[in-house]
């Protein structure tokens, strides 16, 4: 089959938009901010990394708490999703008045960063403090705002010899439609430029 997404799924002929199962697994980036009105804490699903050297990260959305307080901040901080706070992850996607503290509604408990004034999951296995670099408003009312990483915590048990071990972390990501993953099974490919070295 094929459509044009201007014609909408329904041309052809499915019932819904296919587009976020097609472009699946995506991280889940939980993006904690501090505004005016208090601090705020919202998913996003259309987030990713975009660069190691810098470090950089993306997230993308409308203009809700989370766009607003970083435009006015600058900072902001990637909070990782591991399977055990899915609930509590979904439950600060609700849509609440401005002001209204998702740490609280949802009961996770708050930290502070280290090099930049905004809060972060406490027990998430790990959060990137992040600088504004870019704001770009995109098509759609929709914003992407782009950052650069300054500040790296990992919390200890998830470390296993030196490296940020996923089977341990069992990291949460989003499909399309309502559906949801975990990553319970990650493995190795050696690239053939990288044979006898190790590391990635």
């Amino acid at each position: 089959m094929f459509y044009e997404p201007k014609a909408g799924p329904r041309n052809g002929g499915l019932p819904h938009n296919p587009f976020k199962a097609i472009v699946a697994p995506r991280p889940i980036g939980w993006i904690s901010t501090r505004g005016a009105l208090g601090d705020n804490l919202a998913p996003y699903s259309f987030f990713n990394a975009v660069n190691d050297a810098p470090m950089q990260v993306m997230f993308a959305g409308g203009l809700k708490d989370s766009i607003v307080n970083l435009r006015d901040s600058g900072v902001f901080a990637v909070n990782v999703v591991a399977e055990s706070m899915m609930a509590e992850m979904n439950a600060s996607s609700e849509t609440v008045a401005r002001g209204v503290d998702e740490f609280a509604l949802t009961r996770v408990e708050k930290a502070e960063c280290v090099t930049i004034d905004c809060p972060r999951v406490a027990l998430a296995p790990a959060t990137l403090e992040c600088r504004l670099v870019h704001l770009l408003e995109l098509a759609g009312e929709n914003w992407m705002a782009v950052g650069e990483v300054v500040g790296v915590h990992i919390r200890e048990e998830y470390l296993r010899a030196g490296r940020f071990d996923l089977s341990l972390v069992r990291p949460a990501a989003r499909l399309g439609y309502r559906d949801y993953a975990v990553v319970t099974a990650p493995f190795e490919l050696v690239r053939p430029d990288e044979v006898g070295r190790t590391g990635g």
